[in-house]
């Protein structure tokens, strides 16, 4: 397949974007660099972002700088038992002009009509709502009453679940997590983050970060990303890897033993994808199986099911994941 060569200029300039960004956020968030990193991985490549993290980790102010660096427009959405597709998409409303009588039928943009979008614990509301997001992140449109609404762009949604209290939850299916491109864990902040955390926090101090970039430069950075060439030996090594997730005859014996199901196709484009973008961050032309690799655990973290055997012996897709990047050699 020909692919156009990358501009180095072009590089440059993504390169330093790309610095300048990681060093706004780092501003307002102490620590968690393995996170920041994936997190704009994905959102240079154009995916979206599960983040997993207890309460506390500051998720919420992650993405919100963000959208401050890039000059966004963002939107958070606290999700809820009780909340409708409506209140994410949007709504028509009669108004009536009081001078003359006559009615005229509005559309209400919802909060889903924004370039950063924080889905607050998206596994608290019903399928029906969650569909809503989610249809809106694949199209780029919503649909009321037969008429689309086209979404601005760029968009990028990061919804997050709270890996506790799962009592009354609606866990996401797995076509839908698919549409994810990363699933991104934020752990605990080490002892000497947490004690920086706690003096940035309590004191008058408050971190002020800038806009260094537009939306326009992230979509053209978008573009670069499908840019940048992935040599034939980097394709197979990502199309080895999501092939031996699916238990069958090509499956080594621990995933035949504790996995259910395996990675479908776009894990691989979401491999290919990130690597890509991994090597735009870091300044080079060509992607490498070291990226392939280097994503593969956000990548395939939500895509490989594991099944009872696996958690009566205690194993997490992460350990399978890990033991099949020893096994998958590029």
């Amino acid at each position: 397949m020909h692919t156009r060569s990358v501009d180095p200029a072009a590089l440059e300039r993504v390169t330093d974007a790309a610095g300048r960004l990681e060093r706004e956020l780092a501003k307002a968030i102490i620590g968690q660099q393995r996170v920041i990193r994936e997190i704009l991985i994905a959102f240079v490549a154009g995916g979206h972002c599960l983040l997993r993290g207890v309460p506390g980790l500051a998720k919420t102010l992650l993405i919100k700088t963000l959208a401050e660096c890039v000059d966004l427009k963002f939107n958070r959405i606290q999700f809820t038992p009780d909340l409708m597709p409506s209140d994410i998409v949007g709504a028509e409303v009669i108004e009536e002009d009081r001078a003359t009588g006559k009615r005229t039928i509005r559309f209400m943009h919802g909060p889903i009509f924004a370039n950063i979008i924080l889905a607050d614990e998206i596994n608290r509301t019903p399928p029906k709502t969650q569909a809503a997001l989610l249809e809106a992140m694949q199209e780029y449109q919503v649909t009321v009453n037969g008429v689309r609404f086209p979404l601005a762009r760029p968009l990028f949604v990061l919804a997050t679940q709270n890996p506790i209290e799962q009592e009354g939850t609606y866990p996401l299916p797995e076509a839908q997590l698919d549409r994810f491109m990363f699933n991104v864990v934020i752990e605990y902040p080490t002892a000497d983050e947490e004690r920086r955390i706690l003096s940035m926090t309590t004191s008058t101090q408050h971190a002020q970060v800038s806009a260094v970039a537009t939306g326009e430069e992230i979509e053209q950075l978008h573009a670069l990303v499908r840019e940048i060439p992935a040599a034939e030996n980097v394709v197979d090594f990502a199309a080895r890897l999501v092939r031996t997730t699916r238990p069958g005859a090509d499956a080594p014996e621990f995933v035949q033993k504790w996995v259910r199901w395996g990675a479908g196709p776009r894990a691989g484009q979401s491999l290919l994808l990130g690597a890509k973008a991994k090597a735009l961050l870091e300044g080079r032309l060509v992607a490498a199986p070291e990226d392939v690799a280097a994503v593969a655990l956000p990548v395939l973290r939500h895509r490989v099911l594991v099944n009872f055997q696996g958690e009566a012996d205690g194993i997490d897709t992460d350990a399978i994941v890990g033991r099949l990047l020893s096994h998958v050699r590029p």
